[in-house]
């Protein structure tokens, strides 16, 4: 499994950690950047860039904003991309277990670098339930993206 990894410039710092965490955990990780501290990047570039990866399938995602906030909404423009703005371990285990998560964002500013490999760690060995509600509900959100591009 390729995990594809990305930061604007506030959480730039951040991914390089986390990057380098993942790499000794034995995971192929794909840097989509920015390669480098850049004040002025803008989130959307990056976000972008992962979510177009995961909405093919197969892999995951994480991004790593100050807020968390704009990066999480630009991947979740994506068909087949259900990413989470997550906090802490626990949420990080319901977002796998319940809605089948496969993009976690993560808020550099609010999120130490030691909290954010817990929450990857678990995350990345936590398996979607299977559950027939949860199903029912990720089957909903496909077909309102259908709907929604129908329109």
């Amino acid at each position: 499994m390729v995990i594809y990894i990305a930061a604007d410039h506030r959480g730039f710092k951040h991914k390089e950690e986390i990057k380098n965490y993942l790499v000794s955990l034995g995971y192929s990780v794909n840097d989509m950047g920015n390669e480098k501290y850049d004040e002025s990047d803008d989130y959307p570039d990056f976000a972008e860039r992962v979510a177009e990866k995961v909405a093919l399938g197969g892999s995951l995602g994480i991004l790593i904003c100050g807020s968390g906030v704009g990066m999480d909404i630009v991947a979740n423009k994506f068909p087949g991309v259900r990413s989470a703005l997550v906090c802490d371990p626990e949420q990080a285990m319901d977002a796998r277990t319940d809605d089948d998560v496969n993009i976690l964002t993560i808020a550099a500013d609010y999120t130490s670098v030691e909290a954010s490999k817990k929450i990857i760690s678990l995350s990345l060995t936590t398996v979607f339930s299977g559950e027939e509600k949860y199903k029912r509900r990720i089957k909903k959100i496909e077909e309102l993206e259908i709907k929604i591009k129908n329109k």
